[in-house]
């Protein structure tokens, strides 16, 4: 299963919150499936969006895409770093 992990720093986790539900649409179109989101313990600003997405292509063109840099900067992000995974295997205990 394609998946995207990005883990940034931003402003202030409730301004950026509403840019990224104002975006679910887009996101949908643009090949994602589904979304966990979950912060640092230590740092509530400090999120890590964990996404399934249709294919590694869709996931890279849209977050490489200029629309999406804008919208990232309007959101307050300071850094993000992506990393593209493709599932080896999953299980529960």
């Amino acid at each position: 299963m394609p998946s995207v992990l990005i883990i940034h720093e931003v402003e202030s986790y409730a301004a950026w919150k509403v840019v990224f539900d104002r975006a679910a649409g887009i996101r949908k179109a643009a090949g994602e499936i589904s979304y966990q989101l979950l912060r640092f313990d230590t740092d509530a600003n400090r999120i890590v969006h964990f996404s399934v997405w249709s294919s590694l292509q869709n996931a890279r063109q849209f977050f490489e895409s200029p629309e999406l840099v804008k919208i990232r900067q309007q959101a307050g992000v300071k850094a993000p770093e992506f990393l593209y995974l493709e599932e080896l295997e999953r299980g529960t205990l």
